[in-house]
């Protein structure tokens, strides 16, 4: 049940009723969201406003009418206009108890929907180098990503959770030497400081352990180009199960892995493929490129290139497909990828890429547009940079890779529900701290012990609701169970500070389905943070006043009316929780 949905219908008919003589009007930019400020009400309308213009009428004088209209209906208790001309309406007691008793009966079902169809969606997170263990920038995006997977889940989408491979090009090969190394130090010889470009990590070690007992000193014998394809598979390969490994510390899963190397290898070149699909669509050409700003014509070569029409699509400058030896660009690999996810049957894809590939978002949606001939669309995802602290301090050491802090040592320390709600505690293109005596420590300031506290509180109600001669929390069961909590039920819900919860509750559908619309997820964890926030000023009312406690075992329909609204707030909890992949806890320890 989406009342923002509801009375956006409502409004649209009362302004049809309203303003009947004034022909066709265009009602999309109309809105109804809760107002900035509580005290104007519990919904407010942006109708007057936005058709004062196009009728050349005053807001205040279409909001008058809009208005009257408005107060005829009978789940609308006051009416008011406010400022240049917003529409401020308050609900009826009758309403929200409708409302709970609605939301009770939903279940987890409440804020979820079918809007996707079942529309195929790719979204591609992490997409590492396999070279080495993921590192604290990976540990964002993979939470980025898998949580907009689950956002697009709750909304009915079929989504496939993808890691592309970047298991072609120089960085491979550099793992395979660094891992050729570690064998040859596995054998027993002395090797040394690790030489400038190589990987020096300890984690390369059980690679060459792993070499030495399967092959033996036979491949110290062998020139280069024979021992180094053995080698980069076996690297490749178990850099893979190590970072599947992080990943599923996280709680992090991929459907799809898919490899770079795959495109341009075996009996078909992809690559060429998708070039030749750009050419069909005449959207390659040679010709010159003017040299990049400020930089030195010397240092310049001015020649004829194969290039994509990007500029035909949004981006700033066409861009180059092949190279000055004949190889194909890194562009064109990228082409080629989605190209392969529009043949998949993916008309939506989204890209979560780290904070150095800003300057790729406009050719990436401009190739996706052109070589689908606009029928799929790409959303990029920027995963700005995160900055590690302990009670203030930088963090700069690893324990595994030696120069970066990974994803394992911070999912170790911490565990996976405080990393996973704190990475997408804030907008994705925005840089963030994460300060491990912070997200550890009991109190108000750290947002996901507050929401977890405020779940396993809600639960706590319901054992003390068992402990007295009557168990309440039984009997509200029971009630649930046979389809009894319905408006009449809940009637008892009153106090201003329920009638708070009870608003606060109604908006969650429409922050997920905006967070769904902008694939957006830390518009739920801010959600959360507040509904919590609500349900602890709640309880801390009824230490202060008895009779507002949601137990009260004297009285016993008014607490199962009360525990309809702790179960609702319950259920919204687990229900944002579970699309961040965060546990909700019924205790607290």
């Amino acid at each position: 049940m989406n009342v923002f949905e509801i009375f956006a219908e409502r409004v649209e008919t009362a302004v049809g009723r309203a303003l009947s003589d004034r022909g066709a009007l265009d009602l999309s930019r109309i809105v109804v969201e809760p107002p900035r400020d509580p005290t104007h009400g519990e919904l407010s309308t942006n109708a007057a406003m936005v058709l004062a213009k196009p009728l050349g009428a005053r807001p205040r004088d279409l909001a008058d009418a809009i208005a009257a209209e408005l107060r005829a209906d009978g789940d609308v208790a006051d009416v008011e206009i406010a400022g240049p001309g917003f529409i401020n309406l308050t609900l009826t007691d009758a309403f929200w108890r409708s409302f709970l008793a609605t939301v009770i009966a939903a279940g987890a079902r409440y804020g979820r929907s079918d809007r996707g169809g079942g529309e195929k969606v790719n979204v591609e997170f992490v997409s590492a180098n396999p070279t080495g263990p993921l590192h604290v920038g990976h540990c964002r995006g993979a939470v980025l990503g898998d949580a907009i997977a689950a956002l697009l889940e709750a909304a009915g989408f079929d989504v496939t959770r993808e890691f592309y491979i970047n298991d072609a090009g120089a960085q491979v090969d550099a793992l395979a030497r660094s891992a050729f190394l570690r064998y040859r130090e596995a054998l027993g010889e002395e090797i040394g400081a690790i030489p400038e470009g190589l990987y020096p990590g300890d984690y390369l070690k059980p690679v060459g352990a792993t070499l030495a007992e399967q092959h033996g000193p036979s491949l110290v014998s062998l020139p280069e180009s024979e021992w180094l394809p053995v080698v980069r598979d076996a690297a490749i390969d178990a850099m893979l199960d190590l970072i599947r490994a992080d990943l599923a510390a996280l709680n992090v899963g991929h459907d799809v892995f898919f490899s770079e190397r795959w495109l341009s290898t075996g009996e078909v070149d992809r690559v060429s493929e998708a070039m030749e699909a750009l050419r069909d669509r005449r959207l390659v050409y040679v010709g010159r490129l003017p040299p990049p700003k400020g930089q030195p014509s010397e240092d310049w070569e001015d020649r004829e290139q194969t290039l994509f029409r990007s500029t035909e699509f949004g981006d700033d400058i066409d861009r180059p497909l092949m190279k000055s030896d004949g190889s194909y660009t890194y562009f064109a690999g990228d082409i080629a990828y989605h190209y392969n996810k529009y043949l998949r049957g993916f008309r939506l894809m989204i890209d979560v890429l780290g904070a150095d590939h800003g300057g790729y978002v406009k050719r990436l949606k401009a190739a996706v547009q052109g070589m689908s001939g606009g029928e799929a669309a790409l959303d990029v995802k920027i995963c700005q940079l995160v900055k590690l602290f302990r009670a203030g301090e930088p963090v700069k050491m690893s324990k595994r890779a030696g120069d970066f802090v990974t994803l394992r040592d911070v999912v170790d320390e911490v565990g996976p529900d405080p990393v996973r709600f704190m990475m997408v505690f804030r907008k994705s293109d925005a840089p963030l701290d994460f300060d491990f005596a912070r997200v550890t420590e009991q109190s108000k300031d750290n947002p996901v012990f507050y929401v977890q506290y405020a779940h396993a509180r809600a639960c706590s109600v319901f054992r003390q609701a068992a402990e007295g001669d009557v168990d309440l929390a039984a009997a509200f069961a029971a009630d649930l169970e046979a389809g009894r909590v319905d408006a009449e039920y809940v009637s008892a819900v009153t106090d201003p500070g329920e009638r708070g919860l009870l608003r606060r509750l109604a908006d969650y559908p429409r922050i997920v389905d905006s967070a769904v619309t902008f694939h957006e997820p830390h518009r739920i964890a801010f959600y959360l943070y507040e509904l919590a926030s609500d349900f602890h000023v709640q309880w801390n009312r009824g230490k202060d006043d008895p009779q507002l406690r949601f137990i009260n075992h004297g009285e016993p329909s008014l607490t199962k009316a009360r525990l309809g609204l702790v179960h609702a707030v319950r259920l919204v909890l687990s229900s944002g929780l579970a699309i961040l992949g965060v546990q909700a806890p019924e205790e607290m320890r």
